[in-house]
C-alpha cells in the first residue's frame, strides 16, 4: 500500500465543496498545498484562519496550510492533487498549468460537466493532458459540504481503478464524522453524481410548483431508474444502484435544503427566470450546466431519460415549468 507520510497532497479550488475537503484533509496531514483563486482569499485565510466566502465557521490552523495562488506551484509540489472547483471553471483554471502531470494521481470531486466540451471531468482531463485512467479517482458522496463544517455524519465513496489508491485517498478524508467506501466503478460514479444534480432540480421545480411529498417520492424512484438506464447505456459494468453513491447521493440532492441543485430548480418552480435564479444564487449549481451536456450525448446514445428532457425544455428550451411537469407527470409511474 502506499505510505500516506510520503504523499504529498495538493487541493485546487477554494469553493464550499473545497473548502469541507480541506477540512478532511486537515483532520488527517501535517500540511498541504492549496491553491485559491486570488490573493485576497488567500491573505484572508492567512490572517483569520477561515474562508472569508464559504463555510465561515470552519477554522483551520495556519501551520497546515501552504497556500498559493499559483496552480503550477501547487501542482509541482503535490504527488496527490484533489480537483475541486466548479466545472465551468475547470477549463479556465487548468489552463494556467504550465508544469507536467506525469506521476501525479488526481483526484475529481466535481459534479458536473465541462461546458463547450460536453465531457465529464474524467474523460476532459485524460483528453485534455493525455493521462492514463490509472491517475484517476473521484470522491462522490452522498455528503454536503455545510454538514461536513457542522461534523455530522457523512459518507464519501472513493472510486479508483486500483484498490490501494482508492485507499489511500480513503485515508486522506475519514476522521471521526467522515466514513468511506472503496468502489472500482469511477465512470458511473462521476457520472452518477452529475445525473443526480438534474433530478435535484427536478425536484426543486416540482416543489417550487407546489407539488407536494407524494409526487416527490414518485419522481425520485423513476429518477434512480432512469440513472440506471443511463448509466447501464453508458458504463455497461456491474453495479448496485441502490448503493449510497447513487441512490443515496440522488435523495440527499433531492431532498436536502442544502442542495443548491434543489434549491435552483426551486427558484425557477417560483417563476423566477433562469439568468435571475443563476444572478441570485452565490454558489453554482452543476445540474444547470450538466443538462445541457447529457443532452448532447443524449444525441449519440439515444437515451430513455423523460426526467433529464423535461428539466431540458424548461432550462434550455423556454418552455413553461408547470406545463412542463404536467406532462412529465403522465409518464411516471
Amino acid at each position: 500500500m502506499m505510505d500516506l507520510s510520503n504523499q504529498k497532497v495538493g487541493l485546487i479550488g477554494n469553493g464550499s465543496w473545497a473548502t469541507a475537503i480541506a477540512k478532511m484533509l486537515s483532520k488527517n496531514l501535517e500540511t498541504f498545498n492549496w491553491w485559491v483563486k486570488d490573493e485576497y482569499v488567500k491573505g484572508y485565510l492567512e490572517r483569520n484562519k477561515h474562508n472569508p466566502n464559504y463555510l465561515t465557521g470552519v477554522e483551520f490552523k495556519s501551520e497546515k496550510l501552504n497556500i498559493s495562488t499559483d496552480i503550477n506551484e501547487v501542482v509541482s509540489n503535490s504527488d496527490i492533487i484533489f480537483l475541486v472547483v466548479p466545472s465551468i471553471y475547470v477549463a479556465d483554471c487548468l489552463s494556467k498549468l504550465t508544469v507536467s502531470l506525469k506521476g501525479k494521481f488526481i483526484v475529481t470531486s466535481i459534479k458536473g460537466i465541462i461546458p463547450d466540451h460536453y465531457k465529464l471531468v474524467g474523460q476532459y482531463l485524460l483528453d485534455k493532458f493525455e493521462l492514463d485512467e490509472n491517475q484517476l479517482g473521484v470522491v462522490s458522496g452522498p455528503c454536503h459540504a455545510e454538514e461536513v463544517a457542522l461534523e455530522r455524519l457523512s459518507y464519501l465513496t472513493i472510486a479508483a481503478n486500483e484498490e490501494e489508491k482508492a485507499q489511500v485517498i480513503a485515508n486522506c478524508l475519514e476522521c471521526n464524522f467522515i466514513k468511506t467506501k472503496l468502489s472500482n466503478d469511477i465512470h458511473g460514479t462521476e457520472f452518477g453524481a452529475v445525473l443526480k444534480n438534474i433530478y435535484a432540480i427536478a425536484a426543486g421545480i416540482a416543489h417550487g410548483l407546489g407539488y407536494g411529498d407524494n409526487f416527490q417520492a414518485v419522481l425520485m424512484s423513476n429518477a434512480i431508474r432512469e440513472m440506471n438506464h443511463i448509466l447501464k447505456t453508458v458504463s455497461p459494468v456491474k453495479r448496485k444502484i441502490n448503493d449510497s453513491a447513487y441512490l443515496g447521493d440522488l435523495l440527499v440532492t433531492g431532498y436536502s435544503f442544502f442542495s443548491r441543485n434543489r434549491m435552483f430548480g426551486n427558484m425557477i418552480g417560483k417563476g423566477y427566470t433562469v439568468k435571475s435564479a443563476i444572478l441570485e444564487m452565490n454558489m453554482v449549481a452543476e445540474g444547470y450546466y450538466a443538462t445541457k451536456g447529457v443532452a448532447i450525448m443524449n444525441e449519440e446514445y439515444q437515451l430513455k431519460a423523460p426526467i433529464i428532457n423535461a428539466v431540458h425544455k424548461i432550462l434550455y428550451e423556454g418552455k413553461n415549468p408547470a406545463k412542463a411537469l404536467e406532462k412529465l407527470s403522465k409518464k411516471l409511474d
